[in-house]
């Protein structure tokens, strides 16, 4: 059992069947998530017998750190995880002026196929826990607090597709966003999906506050979908009439992730029919979307190039022109495979 999946009712359960009084609940609570405490022995205020019970019964770890790359910028620490059941996932830490920002995963592992993703071209493996999803993030907030730093935005855009994880993923989000653990706030979140329309309008039913982005990289059907296969079950149709849904419902503001491949998807042409595909999702006058363009970042089997910085300045000036907003996320960690799956690929290749 690892700890990081139950959320506070369920530990108050667990603590109450060992014959615990109802405050011990609260004391690991507030251990786990606001003191960074992982390991039994750290909880000095607990009685002995409860700390060792606590470890003979409750894992305080599923991620074994396998290998830890600084970028040589020291601006990006990707970290490599081996789950116990030999599966490695990774997540990724990029330090800018003001923010501290991690991506993490939801799987190990992606059934969604992208043909440009390293995590893609390695098949689905298994669903995370949403205690493995947590973990994550706790490792690099116990990384940053020595320095009296802290993240300030968790992306869930690593291995996987979360809403296809999404119970999980959500389970996650709102463990850390108790107010009586780590507190993080709903808005700093963002979830990334391919465009899983179902999940979508749930996701819009709930009306919760945290962000979501769209991995969309084509505006023609039979373009998107020899990129993202799942586009051939949810075409584009379909999915801006979610997305309308979504920015008329919520009044929130909706993303765009757009990988800028040479020659593919990156012409001013593709940015005047990505300007006309938006233009939909305006609410009371008001475009409630953004534009992330994000040159390529190479995997092995995919022969695709990024664009060069001139095509990519050029598409977001056709964006611009047409009252898109959009911003060019700068490429981080390219030196140690910081993009999504490419060191965990390996390690499936060769783990023991």
């Amino acid at each position: 059992m690892l700890i990081y999946d139950l959320d506070l009712p369920a530990l108050s359960e667990l603590l109450a069947s060992w014959g615990q009084p109802a405050y011990r609940a609260s004391q690991v609570w507030e251990g786990l998530y606001n003191r960074l405490w992982h390991t039994p022995e750290e909880f000095t205020h607990l009685p002995g017998s409860l700390r060792q019970q606590l470890a003979a019964q409750a894992s305080f770890s599923n991620l074994a750190p396998i290998d830890v790359l600084t970028s040589t910028d020291g601006g990006t620490v990707k970290t490599l995880f081996r789950l116990p059941d030999g599966q490695a996932i990774e997540a990724v830490l990029m330090t800018y002026e003001r923010r501290r920002t991690i991506c993490i995963s939801t799987q190990a592992g992606c059934a969604m196929g992208c043909t440009f993703c390293a995590t893609g071209q390695m098949g689905f493996r298994r669903h995370l826990t949403s205690g493995e999803i947590v973990e994550q993030v706790l490792y690099y907030a116990r990384m940053l607090a020595p320095q009296g730093e802290r993240i300030t935005n968790v992306v869930l855009m690593g291995m996987g597709e979360p809403f296809h994880n999404y119970d999980a993923t959500l389970a996650a989000i709102d463990r850390l966003n108790h107010p009586q653990g780590f507190n993080f706030g709903e808005r700093r979140f963002t979830i990334s999906t391919v465009g899983l329309i179902p999940l979508i309008r749930r996701f819009t039913k709930e009306r919760r506050q945290v962000n979501l982005a769209v991995s969309l990289h084509a505006t023609d059907d039979d373009l998107r979908s020899s990129m993202l296969p799942i586009n051939r079950k949810y075409p584009l149709t379909e999915l801006f009439d979610a997305c309308r849904e979504y920015v008329q419902t919520t009044h929130r503001r909706l993303s765009f992730e757009w990988a800028l491949i040479q020659g593919i998807n990156d012409s001013p042409a593709h940015a005047q029919r990505l300007a006309q595909r938006l233009q939909s999702l305006r609410v009371n006058g008001t475009l409630l979307c953004h534009v992330n363009l994000i040159p390529l970042n190479p995997t092995r089997q995919y022969p695709g190039q990024a664009s060069p910085r001139q095509a990519a300045l050029a598409f977001q000036s056709e964006l611009e022109r047409l009252s898109i907003p959009c911003t060019i996320r700068l490429r981080r960690g390219i030196d140690i495979q910081a993009g999504c799956g490419q060191l965990a690929t390996e390690a499936s290749l060769t783990k023991p």
